[in-house]
């Protein structure tokens, strides 16, 4: 017996410490290190998002080895001080999610909260892979392009009951441009948003390397097009439609909302209005030049230069720099929300907050930019405390954005005046 409960003491001290690492990392996950970038990165996005949950495993765990004798051993009481030590730290993790609202109350002071707003319920938190909502339907593999041999689909999730004139929003799916799909990202945000009335078009889009940039947002503004040509069939109001994103799709975000009508991006429907009323970029990509030094070299020689652009940075620094947000931001941009998380490795944190920065500084619309404590890269993938307030946060914005453009700015008028400020931008800056 006594081998016994030596071997469970230490078996538990072993444990806590894979608890406690979890924990660790997710307050400062890993990032200049090759070998630990990838499990520093799945580490503290599930440990971050899913804190409790990690909560409940250790508690399992604890019981386990304490019914068996590991509080016997000093071993054992060492593994106890540091799952307790661990489980403070899940628990401020699980906090600085809750003050999420925070956040975006005083980002979003200034505009007018939604009335009669349908809120996540707190049974989807404990459920973090179910994105469905009540009163949600959804409309699966819509084609709404053929090019290069594929077909390309979109999702559609509105509300059940018919509608006419409702806002309409496209999301677009991250995964690096190369992989990623419509089914995979940004589900949470769509179903609270379509239990609220909106029309949500989830979009693929063909990916690298087959594709060469700019084929994904080529696509994408098709998609939009499509949209807009389709309005009656989903009871939409063509002249709002939103765009968001994550990671990759951030990036698109961004390009979309700041690169209305311009021809260079439809070939062969020039004259479609691709105008976006408001976007919502989440951890996106701004800069493809590097300028802060944020990118990895590796990312840089091995994916985005051979794989997506097809170009080197520095034979054809142009190309990556028209393919950058950050420089194309200009006075007749469409009102945004950029929302970032402090902690994120993959897109860090330095290139949203000059990129926010700029467009402040050029756009003559809101720009509002929301940094959240504690968050990695993709932390909405789940239906967290922290992604049930950027949710509401998200509906705030997106809401008043629309009460306000429904009796403001005619659609028309909306697209011209994009159209001139697109051309005097290409004249006065020169790429």
């Amino acid at each position: 017996m006594l081998i016994s409960e030596t071997i469970v003491a230490w078996l538990f001290l072993a444990v806590s410490l894979v608890g406690a690492i979890f924990t660790l990392n997710a307050f400062v996950p890993v990032r200049r290190i090759p070998a630990l970038f990838v499990p520093s990165f799945f580490g503290s996005w599930l440990t971050a998002e899913l804190a409790l949950h990690h909560i409940v495993w250790q508690a399992l765990a604890t019981v386990m080895f304490v019914s068996f004798g590991a509080l016997s051993r000093w071993p054992g009481m060492v593994g106890m001080g540091i799952t307790v030590a661990s489980w403070l730290g899940l628990l401020i993790l699980f906090h600085g999610g809750r003050k999420t609202r925070d956040i975006f109350h005083q980002a979003l002071s200034g505009l007018p909260e939604p009335a009669d707003a349908a809120r996540l319920p707190f049974t989807q938190l404990l459920m973090p892979f179910r994105f469905r909502r009540r009163g949600v339907k959804v409309i699966r593999d819509v084609t709404y392009r053929k090019i290069a041999g594929r077909s390309l689909r979109l999702d559609v999730a509105m509300p059940e009951e018919p509608g006419r004139g409702r806002p309409a929003i496209m999301q677009i799916h991250g995964g690096a441009w190369i992989i990623g799909d419509k089914r995979e990202q940004g589900w949470p945000l769509i179903g609270h948003l379509a239990a609220n009335g909106w029309v949500c078009f989830n979009v693929n889009y063909r990916l690298s390397p087959a594709a060469t940039w700019p084929d994904h947002l080529t696509d994408l503004k098709y998609a939009l097009a499509w949209i807009r040509e389709h309005a009656d069939d989903y009871g939409v109001d063509p002249s709002f439609v939103a765009v968001t994103g994550g990671s990759a799709g951030g990036h698109l975000t961004a390009m979309m909302a700041l690169t209305a009508d311009d021809p260079e991006y439809q070939p062969g429907f020039e004259g479609a209005d691709t105008t976006v009323q408001a976007a919502v970029p989440v951890y996106g990509v701004y800069d493809l030049t590097n300028r802060l030094g944020t990118m990895l070299e590796r990312f840089r020689t091995q994916m985005l230069e051979p794989l997506i652009m097809k170009a080197f940075l520095d034979e054809e620094p142009g190309k990556f720099h028209r393919a950058s947000p950050i420089d194309r931001v200009h006075p007749a941009a469409p009102p945004f929300l950029i929302v970032h998380g402090d902690r994120d490795t993959l897109a860090p944190v330095e290139d949203a907050r000059l990129f926010a920065e700029r467009l402040r500084e050029a756009s003559r619309s809101e720009v509002i930019y929301a940094e959240l404590r504690g968050a990695q890269h993709a932390f909405d993938i789940f239906a967290s405390p922290r992604t049930a307030r950027m949710l509401d946060g998200t509906l705030h914005f997106l809401s008043s954005m629309y009460e306000r453009a429904r009796g403001v700015t005619a659609p028309h008028e909306a697209h011209r005046f994009a159209a001139a400020e697109r051309e005097r931008q290409v004249a006065t800056e020169g790429f």
